[in-house]
């Protein structure tokens, strides 16, 4: 009776996991740019590399606070020792303590203190704005693989209805073959149709598997549970009228060199390596540091008192200094480390430049390509237009005996391209939008829209 009552759990247990897993989870394109932020481990990557600056910044603040370090041993000893009252060596075993606090303060060192502190907070900086630029790529990436995703679940839909249209006509032309009003290679040519629309349908079912595929692998989610993707409440006539982009180059362009987190970035980073040039020239000067100290000591050979005497009042030794170091010659590394930096600030200098020149080139292509795509779907629509009056027209001549299965199927199949054309083209173009957006800089996930 118990095997039977933990058989029975067993089963409910599986066939509750079961359902639970077959419930397919929705995910919507904002939903599936905060998981990409959360789970993105370039982002974690980033933001550990923040706290790392955050963390040298406090320490380089602590340079300009004294060091203190401390000391104390214990010793025995043992061996002959010369005995003065005796006048000869005698085997003696002697003990002794010490202790010792000191401090040390830089008072001048070549302004390398300030300059460090300086440059590490410029080093934050430019990784606050790595760390942003980071986050714009994951929610461009995102966005992209959400939106091809959205593509081929449309080219799918229109594959589908156009062999839907095919097997209707095909249960038609089968009729008019059995009736003896249309030839057997009619039918033949129609069920040749319906296996390539099927092909197609196949095709367009695998391209969205793949880019479901992509998307999950990029949210980092678990891929064995089964997702489906929303379809953002649009409708594509205010969506493609919703799209406006400047056509002015230089407006963009000036947008993009105030807004792009690379390009401050990389401002901030050279900021940072000018004032690591002026730490290595400071390595020439001379430096100042203050210290004091005070120890003391006891020995057990020493008849002037006990511990506490010695080591409270007699042994105590206090000391107050000045340091000052002048650098002469050290093998000419200060002159290789002050080479190294003013190289090191150059290519950080030509590497701005050409990251400039780049913001240029992708504004530029991203502009042509908007206008391109504009062009695109507007032809697309006109094309859709006259080819589904073709595409009608050729279904009543082919059911009056007036048109050949050949010229409908050739308007049936040019109805179905001039359909995925325009999809394709009002897709391309709203994605253009989101990739100039991108390129400018402006790009944010708190509520990003197709």
């Amino acid at each position: 009776m118990k095997k039977l009552f933990l058989l029975a759990a067993f089963s409910v247990l599986f066939i509750s996991t079961s359902i639970t897993a077959q419930q397919k989870r929705t995910i919507t394109l904002n939903e599936a740019i905060q998981l990409a932020l959360e789970n993105n481990y370039q982002l974690k990557q980033a933001e550990n590399n923040l706290d790392l600056a955050e963390y040298r910044i406090i320490s380089e603040k602590a340079d300009f606070l004294p060091s203190i370090s401390s000391s104390a041993g214990y010793s025995t000893q043992t061996g002959q020792q010369f005995v003065q009252e005796t006048l000869s060596f005698t085997d003696v075993t002697s003990s002794g303590a010490n202790g010792r606090i000191s401090a040390s303060v830089p008072i001048f060192t070549g302004f390398s203190n300030i300059l460090t502190l300086r440059s590490s907070e410029r080093n934050k900086l430019s990784n606050e704005e790595t760390l942003k630029r980071a986050k714009e790529n994951i929610i461009f990436e995102t966005a992209t693989r959400f939106l091809t995703v959205l593509l081929n679940k449309q080219q799918l839909e229109d594959a589908k209805e156009s062999l839907e249209t095919s097997n209707k006509l095909l249960e038609q032309t089968k009729a008019q073959v059995e009736v003896g009003s249309r030839p057997s290679v009619d039918l033949y040519n129609q069920e040749a149709t319906v296996a390539n629309d099927e092909f197609t349908v196949t095709q367009r079912e695998n391209a969205l598997k793949l880019s479901k595929l992509q998307l999950i692998r990029s949210l980092q989610i678990d891929p064995l549970q089964d997702y489906e993707f929303a379809v953002p409440d649009f409708d594509p006539e205010t969506a493609k009228n919703s799209v406006s982009v400047s056509q002015d180059v230089n407006s963009l362009v000036e947008q993009a060199l105030l807004n792009r987190s690379d390009i401050r970035s990389s401002e901030f980073n050279i900021e940072s390596l000018e004032y690591q040039l002026q730490i290595s020239k400071g390595s020439l000067l001379p430096t100042l540091s203050g210290s004091a100290s005070i120890s003391s000591s006891y020995s057990d050979q020493d008849p002037r008192g006990d511990f506490s005497e010695q080591f409270f009042d007699q042994r105590v030794n206090k000391s107050l200094g000045l340091s000052l170091n002048l650098p002469i010659f050290n093998n000419w590394n200060r002159m290789t480390q002050i080479q190294s930096a003013q190289v090191n600030l150059k290519n950080a200098e030509l590497g701005l430049e050409n990251t400039k020149l780049q913001v240029i080139q992708e504004i530029t292509q991203a502009l042509n390509d908007y206008s391109s795509y504009s062009s695109q779907l507007k032809a697309a629509e006109k094309s859709l237009i006259f080819s589904e009056k073709a595409f009608e027209t050729q279904q009543e001549r082919y059911n009056v005996g007036a048109s050949t299965l050949i010229e409908l199927s050739q308007a049936q199949t040019q109805y179905f391209n001039a359909q995925s054309a325009r999809t394709s083209a009002l897709y391309n173009l709203i994605f253009q939008e989101k990739l100039l957006d991108y390129y400018v800089g402006k790009l944010s996930g708190d509520d990003i829209n197709f």
